[in-house]
């Protein structure tokens, strides 16, 4: 099993969602978040350093089983890429230790 987190734009997430759902990929986790990478500029005014804006973005999160792992990356990256150059985003793959559905006390692969 693995948690697969992408962290994307804003405006892509519909896109994502919808692929993800065509490739059978339905139970996401979406939280809103901000913060910047390659994409900050600091600039200077008056002399001093002015730390550049953090940027709204999406995290999603997604709990998959070892069979699933590589639809899951290629769907994102086919659906959150844009031709805006930097800012994207990044997906993480993680190993998920466990997985236990509270309702019913099911645990590994099948609590997924």
């Amino acid at each position: 099993m693995k948690l697969i987190t992408a962290i994307i734009r804003e405006k892509k997430l519909d896109a994502v969602r919808e692929a993800l759902i065509e490739n059978d990929i339905t139970r996401i986790t979406v939280i809103r978040t901000s913060g910047h990478g390659r994409q900050q500029n600091i600039d200077i005014y008056r002399g001093k350093k002015v730390i550049p804006n953090l940027i709204p973005k999406v995290k999603i999160e997604i709990a998959v089983n070892d069979e699933f792992v590589e639809t899951t990356i290629n769907t994102i990256i086919k659906s959150a890429k844009t031709d805006e150059g930097i800012g994207d985003g990044k997906i993480y793959i993680t190993n998920l230790e466990e997985c236990i559905r509270i309702r019913t006390e099911e645990r590994g692969g099948k609590a997924i």
